[in-house]
């Protein structure tokens, strides 16, 4: 039976930290909050290491394809465990029609002309085939495509110094940038403009917890999920931290639009097209790997579902190749109705999709913190464990209850939390119309 490598663990991991949420809505979190945005990914950083090293308990103790919806039904209980995995599924799902519909946006750039369905179809059709056909075909492209991201970046930023340090046509204006930027204007639109911001970070750092799924197709999750997570703060550094700092010495961060993504902006109005266009080719692979690994991830946890009688079970079949193959069909079917979506909301479809997509992540989040909670009391002589645990499942859960808030707060944002409580409402009906034909089965046998 085919495993996912070692490295294809690590990039997983890499490539569910970079998508959309930082090529696309970095740009949103800069106009919102200004050059105060290097700290809200320091706090949304730190949130996202202590749900991943959590995760990473739980995961080499015990690796399992439903993760946290395998762990909250085995240590706190069956309603939660249906909840989670429910509201997991969920998650990926947006994200996948999220992520997709974002590259038609980049695509714009290049080619205006192109109706959306058609990309979307198409996005469809070739994504489909990789997730069907073998796990080590979408481990090899998760690898390369999360490859590209990490060297692009990488260089990216050397290219960046290197105009800030040589070029005088860029040089010259890196000390005003850093006077107006970050010495005299770093909380640029106030507490509440930093607090808006926290929203969009809590997005961008979604799709980490995949590593805990792919773990189960792992060939050594013992070694190779611990070396993912120990990794994450380097990740956020360079990878987060790292971008935005230069972008914001490059180029005034409120001359910047809010509509584009920032790093092909910025080369844009600096006069280097060439540079633009690459950016703009990376987020694209960006945005796709994001959507392969959350079509995997959708899948996975909806067969766990089914295998758990929480879902139809026809969805937990698999085929020859190991992999959930009507699961992998029914999710693609959800995910094709964001040509509706793009359709009734061409304008909105973007922020009302991160706006379910982040409510969905938090509630997942914190299962995973509460689920630790109780992991730990049944398991508490580990040899990888959470530094300052049980504060800092605390303090995480607390920092994630505001940004719901904080949500409620916001036009566009509102609508999502108030969804919240309805997905949940229904739900539970479903769980409990679930229990009751358990209970019917049993009396008549």
């Amino acid at each position: 039976m085919a495993k996912l490598k070692n490295r294809h663990i690590q990039m997983i991991a890499l490539g569910g930290a970079i998508g959309t949420g930082l090529f696309f809505g970095a740009a949103k979190s800069i106009q919102l909050t200004g050059p105060s945005i290097v700290l809200a990914y320091i706090i949304g950083g730190l949130v996202m290491y202590i749900i991943m090293r959590a995760l990473g308990e739980m995961v080499v103790h015990e690796p399992n394809s439903g993760a946290f919806s395998h762990y909250a039904h085995k240590y706190v209980g069956a309603y939660l465990g249906f909840l989670s995995g429910w509201y997991a599924w969920l998650e990926y799902t947006i994200v996948c029609m999220l992520e997709i519909t974002a590259v038609t946006y980049f695509l714009d750039l290049w080619f205006p002309g192109i109706p959306h369905w058609i990309t979307i179809a198409a996005i469809l059709v070739i994504f489909f085939a990789i997730n069907i056909i073998n796990v080590n075909l979408f481990g090899e492209f998760e690898f390369w495509f999360a490859g590209i991201k990490v060297v692009t970046i990488i260089a990216m930023i050397i290219f960046a110094l290197y105009l800030m340090t040589f070029d005088n046509s860029v040089h010259s204006g890196i000390a005003t940038n850093f006077q107006t930027n970050i010495a005299h204007n770093f909380f640029a639109k106030g507490s509440s403009g930093f607090l808006f911001s926290m929203v969009l970070v809590i997005f961008s750092f979604g799709g980490t917890q995949f590593v805990g799924i792919a773990a189960a197709d792992a060939e050594n999750p013992q070694k190779s999920v611990p070396r993912a997570i120990n990794g994450v703060i380097f990740r956020i550094v360079i990878f987060y931290i790292g971008t935005l700092s230069v972008i914001i010495c490059l180029y005034p961060w409120n001359k910047l639009s809010a509509d584009v993504s920032p790093f092909v902006d910025v080369f844009r109005k600096i006069g280097i097209p060439a540079a633009a266009g690459v950016m703009n080719l990376i987020a694209i692979t960006a945005a796709l790997s994001a959507f392969n690994s959350c079509l995997y991830a959708a899948a996975r946890m909806l067969a766990n579902l089914a295998r758990q009688n929480s879902a139809p079970r026809g969805l937990a079949k698999i085929n020859n190749k190991q992999i959930p193959h009507n699961a992998v069909i029914f999710t693609c079917i959800i995910i094709a109705l964001t040509v509706l979506i793009n359709y009734w909301f061409p304008d909105k479809a973007i922020i009302y999709l991160i706006a379910i997509a982040t409510t969905s992540i938090i509630v997942t989040w914190t299962t995973i913190l509460i689920c630790h909670i109780y992991f730990r009391k049944q398991n508490p002589d580990l040899k990888y464990r959470l530094p300052l645990y049980p504060a800092s499942n605390y303090l995480a859960i607390g920092i994630l209850l505001l940004v719901v808030i904080i949500m409620t707060q916001m036009a566009d944002m509102r609508m999502a939390v108030y969804l919240m409580p309805l997905w949940i409402g229904l739900l539970s009906i479903a769980y409990r119309m679930k229990k009751t034909m358990q209970i019917r089965t049993i009396t008549k046998n």
